[in-house]
């Protein structure tokens, strides 16, 4: 349906029926209006799978889910760094979607780690925005390509959760614009999610629900975002200034308490029906996209074997002394941990699904040496440690005299609703480990966790493999690596502290009462221990591999103000590898304070044994700017900038000096459709060209002044008239014509 069509069925539609589409029916779909043939459509979790509940569900919506496929949560999939890999994981959870009749699979969730202890790090990408964005991005492409939606989320500045319904998130102008939007502010320019989920929290004060300057001034002016604000589940508090502030939809259901808001709200004059108005046609925009899809054929063995792919992709080897890793099939081993036969491979809340197929690692393992022995090592229901449990292990280890280890966090330990309170393994886990290096064996740890860990047991093992949350085939994923039939290749999107007290937000995290202040400022993840100098255990960007790569050259190209870098890389080792080639940016000649590197740009690059190859990465002008509250908007300073090629942020390979125009610009929002004529006109360069323009359009049309219609009333009515609007007051103004308008704007250089 056309914006068009979709604004005349608004016409159509009684003050109860529009207030009633801006609020679910029940905790999943919205309201049909039948009278009129607006049928009902169904939102769903499914950051890493498809959650939809059978039938009605539960009142909080957790349980009862229809089987779907179990990807790697979002921090493995991030540890990837591979962009086509994470669009093929979109584009099997949209075909599942599509099958089920969802309209919008609520995910990705691309908000900030800014501490380790966040309980729901797990759905997220990275502590950088710039590849979280990547990663969203391909992800949102991926499912949208077979006609379902995806949610966006949680806009914004959500990144805890204690008290995350109230809490008051205090961040400064440039810290929000370059840390905390920046991952949803390319997403949406390049993606366009057909919908944003606002967060629970206040920022800077305000309910995220209820912000404006959010929803409607950066969101959706700045940022040209076409489709519609979806609230986090309970998240709204008041319903008409949220209605007004840009959120149209009001999920799960008010049982009609946000309805009758509205039609008083409307009735006295409160609230104008015209946004009311506005609010149902990008509604019914997306209700009657989501009716164009249909429903797929689902090749769940197909999806597993994605599953298996993306989870092995997403392991990092984090150590692997005298290269005892991968293990030799026909050698003996001993499997020890209760995770081995239970393995965690999902987060919990509201991202869990009801695999369609769980791999178990032991009997994966077990395929490849049917000899292997196996001892549960541990209870997961509490840390207590079991003598027997224990003995038993180490009896087996030593009798095998090799020892691979299936560790991490119980479900206890980190979930959606609560934060950690600190980085450690459970203690009997940690004991035993401590316990298995007296036996002098080879110890080989694999670890299930949603976010870092500490390691005082590091110096005691042989091998670390990093598996994350690796969903419903981590288990064959986990036996293809340890095996070797899979070259590790994955690499940390977030760093490892050594120990908790050493990340920049300790002492504000979480907060006191109801208000957690970001003092931290730019400072988050990498950008801290790096500036710093403060070592981690593992860095950002930070992985292993079976095989080894040399950076042969690095070439830097300048075409006005992007610049391309070419970086050249040698397998050396004797196996086929993947490489993710980081580039990072320093500024040595800044005015203002900067991070000291900054990653700007990757490529990953698989190559066999002794092949050699380029990777072509651009970096355009916005990758140099940081952000100038007091103007407001993104400078470029000229002088010299430092590009890095890096194996991670700590392993520098290649590094190039250019030198930028010491002209210093703004990188303006993008001019869009729905920039009123009014906000143009206050900038001198947009308004020489729009100016001509609108003198042409005044011309015989019904702008021009008449003495029933004095000038001053005109201008006012087209101060705060959006562009598209000249559309439909101009015959001779076609969209055509607006598109090269707006290429014209946007072509304009504004200093």
């Amino acid at each position: 349906m056309t914006v068009v069509s979709a604004e005349n069925l608004v016409k159509q539609m009684t003050l109860e029926e529009k207030a009633g589409l801006c609020s679910g029916a029940s905790f999943w779909e919205t309201k049909a209006v039948e009278r009129l043939d607006i049928p009902s459509v169904i939102l769903t979790d499914g950051p890493h799978g498809l959650r939809k509940q059978q039938n009605e569900g539960d009142n909080l919506g957790l349980l009862d889910s229809v089987p779907a496929t179990c990807f790697p949560s979002a921090a493995g999939l991030a540890a990837t760094w591979n962009r086509d890999l994470l669009r093929d994981v979109g584009a099997a959870i949209g075909r599942e979607a599509a099958k089920e009749n969802v309209a919008v699979v609520l995910g990705p969730g691309t908000n900030m780690k800014r501490s380790p202890l966040c309980g729901r790090n797990f759905e997220y990408f990275s502590e950088d925005p710039y590849l979280s964005s990547e990663m969203s991005i391909a992800h949102i492409t991926g499912v949208q390509e077979q006609g379902v939606g995806t949610s966006l989320k949680h806009f914004a500045v959500n990144n805890q959760e204690h008290r995350r319904m109230t809490t008051d998130a205090v961040v400064d102008e440039r810290t929000l614009r370059e840390i905390y939007l920046a991952s949803f502010e390319e997403t949406v320019k390049q993606a366009q999610p057909w919908t944003v989920m606002s967060a629970y929290n206040k920022v800077n004060g305000t309910y995220a629900s209820e912000s404006s300057r959010l929803l409607t001034d950066i969101l959706k002016k700045e940022w040209g975002f076409k489709g519609i604000v979806v609230s986090d589940w309970g998240a709204v508090n008041e319903r008409v200034q949220a209605l007004q502030a840009g959120l149209e939809l009001e999920m799960p259901s008010s049982q009609g308490e946000g309805d009758k808001k509205i039609i008083s709200a409307v009735q006295s004059g409160a609230l104008s029906e015209t946004v009311l108005d506005e609010a149902c046609v990008r509604l019914l925009d997306l209700i009657f996209r989501s009716q164009q899809t249909e429903a797929q054929d689902v090749d769940f063995d197909s999806h597993h074997q994605l599953a298996r792919q993306a989870a092995a992709e997403s392991m990092v080897l984090l150590k692997n002394e005298n290269d005892v890793l991968p293990l030799d099939p026909s050698g003996p081993a001993a499997v020890i941990g209760r995770l081995a036969a239970y393995p965690r491979y999902q987060g919990g809340g509201s991202s869990h699904i009801n695999p369609v197929k769980l791999d178990d690692p032991l009997e994966e393992l077990r395929k490849y040496n049917p000899d292997i022995a196996y001892a549960p090592g541990y209870e997961l229901e509490s840390d207590r440690m079991n003598d027997t449990l224990l003995e038993e292990a180490c009896a087996a280890a030593e009798k095998a005299g090799k020892a691979v280890v299936f560790a991490g966090l119980p479900d206890r330990f980190e979930s959606e609703g609560y934060d950690r309170s600190h980085l450690r393994l459970p203690d009997n886990q940690v004991k035993l480990l401590e316990r298995l290096k007296e036996l002098q064996v080879p110890v080989i740890v694999v670890l299930s966790n949603g976010a870092p860990v500490e390691m005082p047991w590091l110096s005691g093992v042989d091998a670390v493999v990093e598996g994350y949350l690796g969903g419903q085939a981590f288990g064959g994923a986990a036996a293809d690596v340890l095996y070797g039939r899979a070259n590790p290749s994955g690499r940390l999107a977030e760093t490892f502290p050594e120990r908790l007290e050493h990340n920049p937000s300790y002492g504000f995290f979480p907060g006191e009462g109801d208000q957690v202040e970001y003092r931290e400022g730019i400072f988050i993840g990498y950008r801290y221990y790096n500036t710093k100098k403060i070592k981690p255990l593992f860095p950002f960007g930070y992985g292993l591999s079976y095989t080894t790569f040399s950076y042969d050259s690095m070439n830097v190209e300048q075409v006005d103000g992007d610049v391309y870098v070419d970086v050249t890389v040698t397998n050396t080792g004797d196996r086929t590898g993947a490489e993710v080639v980081q580039i990072y940016l320093s500024h040595p000649e800044s005015s203002v304070v900067r991070p000291e590197k900054e990653l700007k740009g990757f490529e990953k690059i698989t190559l066999e044994a002794g092949e050699t190859g380029t990777v072509r990465i651009a970096l355009p002008e916005k990758a140099f700017a940081y952000y100038e509250p007091e103007k407001p908007g993104w400078h470029v300073e000229g002088g010299s900038v430092l590009i890095h090629a890096a194996r991670s942020v700590s392993d520098i390979e290649q590094t190039e000096k250019v030198k930028l125009s010491k002209d210093v610009f703004t990188k303006a929002p993008a001019v869009h459709r729905n920039a009123t004529i009014g906000d143009l006109m206050k900038d001198p360069a947009l308004k020489e060209v729009l100016g001509e323009e609108l003198q042409r359009l005044m011309a015989g049309s019904v702008f021009q002044p008449s003495e029933d219609e004095p000038s001053d009333m005109i201008e006012a009515m087209m101060a705060y008239m959006p562009l598209r609007a000249l559309v439909s007051f101009q015959p001779s103004f076609t969209e055509d014509r607006l598109e090269e308008l707006l290429d014209k704007l946007n072509g304009v250089s504004r200093r």
